[in-house]
């Protein structure tokens, strides 16, 4: 990973499509963009590739969570079952739309265990948001079998897991939408920008009209419809110059995969020397993106010593045990309610009393497996001095 790797000549192509009409708006213009409407193209190439009858395309994963949560009614007085192992997005996208994130422990998948996340649900649970973290699925058909019970919509984090998938099903495609992240570090990159994928059409149709401030697009593309508006929006609109790269990463990202496979092997084959070690549980290792390689150690004393032997390698490894971005406990700005809003929302009421207060030591089977667990990024393209040093480093950490 990521994408940015193997930039070439397919990207400069779909990108001077859109430079010589002069259009950079997905929208309207029609004339003079000459039937080019590239995120109408990778919306379509998109969710025809996850097996997925709509897409909508917006400026980032974030934004696609915050649009899908909006389409599904999603808001103030709700709460949102998410895992404690995840990007800092998931839950901003929970806040802003002004419902309450509840976080549930992960298990050996490294993402929502299904256990924990049925002693979460109450009344006010209105959406569970399963992540499909490091590139690797979740449970996800158990998670769907509970919310089913319980008649909750899930929607699938997948912003790490592009092109991956159980049994050929692509992830993103479980739940009632899917969302992606296509930043400049995922697995498929057009610098900023992100998807939904459904089956739904009218939560499609919303989030269309949503992410395009009501514009109702009766006529799409062309015009921007008979403007009946049926709701107020705001502006998440992918521009013509991101569809494009989108269009060539596409058409690359099974090569991504199968690259980062190779190449994730080579890497697990010499971890797997290291005395008491153990990897992440993949409900489909066929299906695993492979961007990642999590292993688990003994206890943390163990972890630790591995890891200060890659270090003195040249070749640490990532703990999420002591990451800011993406562990729970280390979320200071959550966990200490800070705001920039004079009434401290959405921790506190418009009145300044509490609505949300979090224990920072509310995970403990989280932080039991990740204080424990090393993670490796997986390149696309990893050449062979390389992958010789991360192997030699790797044999030199079953020594500690």
């Amino acid at each position: 990973m990521p994408g940015y790797e193997i930039f070439g000549d397919e990207e400069k192509k779909e990108i001077m499509d859109v430079l010589d009409t002069g259009v950079l708006f997905r929208y309207e213009f029609g004339e003079q963009r000459k039937g080019i409407y590239k995120v109408k193209e990778f919306e379509e190439k998109f969710s025809k590739y996850c097996n997925s009858s709509y897409g909508q395309a917006v400026t980032s994963g974030t934004a696609a969570l915050k649009v899908a949560l909006t389409a599904l009614g999603v808001g103030p007085g709700d709460e949102v079952i998410t895992q404690g192992f995840t990007f800092v997005a998931t839950w901003e996208a929970i806040l802003d739309v002004g419902a309450t994130p509840v976080f549930c422990e992960i298990d050996t998948t490294l993402n929502m265990d299904p256990v924990d996340l049925e002693k979460k649900i109450t009344a006010k649970t209105k959406c569970i948001i399963p992540v499909h973290m490091l590139g690797a699925p979740a449970r996800i058909l158990e998670i769907i079998a509970l919310a089913d019970k319980k008649e909750i919509p899930v929607l699938e984090d997948a912003a790490q897991a592009a092109g991956a998938r159980i049994n050929g099903k692509h992830l993103g495609s479980f739940g009632r939408c899917g969302t992606f992240s296509f930043d400049s570090v995922k697995t498929m990159t057009t610098g900023e920008g992100g998807m939904v994928i459904t089956d739904d059409e009218e939560l499609w149709r919303t989030m269309s009209e949503y992410h395009d401030h009501g514009h109702d697009h009766k006529v799409n593309p062309g015009t921007r419809g008979g403007e009946g508006r049926r709701f107020v929006g705001f502006n998440f609109r992918m521009m013509e110059l991101q569809g494009a790269i989108g269009i060539a990463q596409l058409a690359k990202l099974d090569y991504i995969v199968k690259s980062q496979q190779a190449n994730k092997a080579t890497l697990k084959e010499a971890a797997s020397k290291i005395p008491g070690v153990a990897f992440r549980t993949l409900v489909d290792e066929q299906g695993d993106s492979a961007t990642f390689l999590a292993f688990t150690l003994q206890d943390r004393e163990h972890c630790l010593r591995v890891n200060e032997s890659l270090k003195a390698d040249g070749c640490g490894a990532i703990n999420f045990a002591e990451n800011s971005w993406h562990f729970y406990p280390k979320w200071e700005h959550l966990l200490g309610a800070k705001s920039p809003i004079h009434s401290g929302y959405p921790f506190n009421d418009g009145g300044g009393k509490k609505r949300i207060v979090y224990d920072p030591s509310a995970l403990p089977q989280s932080a039991a497996i990740l204080d424990r667990t090393l993670v490796y990024p997986v390149s696309i393209k990893m050449d062979t001095e390389r992958l010789a040093t991360l192997t030699t480093a790797l044999k030199n950490a079953t020594k500690v």
